[in-house]
């Protein structure tokens, strides 16, 4: 057996969508114009599929911090914080977070993936156990199988599941690990906080809730659903990234003080290099954006109700929940290959989303509207997804 032979099949699948034209999971945009707009090929599209939610990727200071960094401070830090020392940025940035957060700790990594990864797979070992919401993101499953914990799914944001589940461990659910996520990456949907944090509070356990996709966008001042739900105090860390609302690249998480000692006991911490001096300048300067323009999210809901609520009048099937994210669900893989190039076509890029990413065995469409779009530019998207229903079967 060769070497790369149990990947025959997915090779294969990759020849077919290059051969038939752009492949939807190597596409290349040949150039950004803004933060919603870029050039595939010939076409001129709007960019509806970044996670760019509040369009802070072209903002001017943010550019001018990262470019002042780049210049006096270097390319890279090429090593890890622990081997190479902390620059007084990286440190400084933590702090902001820390503060913005209200809480006593934050510590840095240099993707969300690696936020993940470096705190679950920490405090998550071969006796611990984690409950876990079913569609989590992959950086989750893998933390949990990098620490070698007990893995216990229950139905995706079925708060009663979880509960059964929390009983039939007894005494264990004490020192249990919940993990869920604020807005879900794929369908758009929000978790039930409050009911979870209600069960916690009932049967024990810890909370760690990652608000990639839900820092920026919800709250009064930006901080996620732990802050619009109110349970700040009963969530025990938070875990972000900067590649979304604040339009670089990294990660974080937010905890107690004693969540510090994880710098010394995470692996993807400890042997990986830090994100560079002009991502981390960005991120502080994107940081100070979002806490000082909450007109923003304001833009960012309004253009997410408006995309919705015009898919939704066309007929299509979309997630269940209003928010930035807003997949139109397709009944098979060949319609939402098609349907997906035929938007390019249009002037409208958004991702293409397969089993076994997108859950529940369906293809999405999947949408996704930031702080920057037009509504001039979001009422062109419904007008090419109106082109295409019939096309649909």
């Amino acid at each position: 057996m060769g070497l790369y032979d149990k990947f025959s099949r997915l090779a294969s699948e990759r020849e077919q969508f290059c051969t038939s034209g752009i492949n939807p999971f190597g596409t290349c945009i040949d150039d950004v114009y803004s933060a919603t707009e870029g050039r595939i090929g010939h076409k001129r599209v709007i960019l509806a599929g970044t996670n760019n939610y509040l369009g802070l990727t072209f903002n001017a200071q943010a550019i001018t911090d990262g470019q002042a960094a780049l210049a006096t401070q270097g390319t890279g830090t090429t090593g890890s914080r622990m081997a190479n020392g902390s620059y007084k940025s990286h440190i400084s940035l933590e702090q902001e977070i820390a503060d913005f957060f209200n809480r006593p700790t934050a510590i840095v990594f240099s993707t969300g993936y690696t936020a993940n990864l470096g705190i679950i797979s920490a405090l998550a070992g071969h006796d611990s156990v984690v409950l876990l919401d079913a569609d989590s993101h992959a950086s989750i499953y893998d933390a949990c199988t990098l620490g070698g914990a007990e893995i216990i799914r229950f139905r995706h944001n079925d708060a009663k599941d979880l509960e059964r589940r929390m009983v039939r461990l007894g005494e264990r659910a004490r020192d249990a690990i919940i993990i869920v996520e604020g807005i879900y990456s794929m369908l758009g949907d929000v978790a039930p906080l409050a009911e979870i944090v209600d069960i916690k509070r009932r049967l024990g356990g810890y909370l760690i809730v990652d608000e990639a996709h839900s820092f920026g966008v919800m709250g009064p001042t930006g901080r996620g659903l732990v802050e619009e739900v109110g349970v700040e105090q009963d969530v025990d860390i938070i875990v972000g990234t900067f590649s979304k609302s604040l339009a670089s690249i990294g990660g974080f998480a937010v905890g107690s003080k004693a969540m510090d000692v994880l710098r010394y006991a995470s692996r993807p911490f400890i042997f990986t290099a830090s994100p560079s001096p002009s991502c981390i300048a960005s991120v502080r300067s994107a940081l100070k954006t979002i806490a000082e323009h909450p007109e923003l999210r304001q833009k960012l809901w309004d253009n997410s109700h408006r995309l919705y609520k015009g898919l939704d009048g066309l007929g299509y099937k979309l997630g269940s929940h209003i928010s930035p994210v807003v997949p139109v669900i397709i009944g098979n893989k060949e319609d939402g290959l098609r349907i997906w190039r035929e938007l390019i076509e249009l002037g409208v890029y958004v991702n293409l989303i397969l089993p076994p990413a997108a859950p529940a065995g369906i293809t999405l469409l999947r949408c996704s509207v930031n702080a920057a779009h037009s509504d001039e530019q979001i009422d062109a998207i419904i007008h090419a997804f109106a082109i295409l229903k019939n096309d649909i079967q």
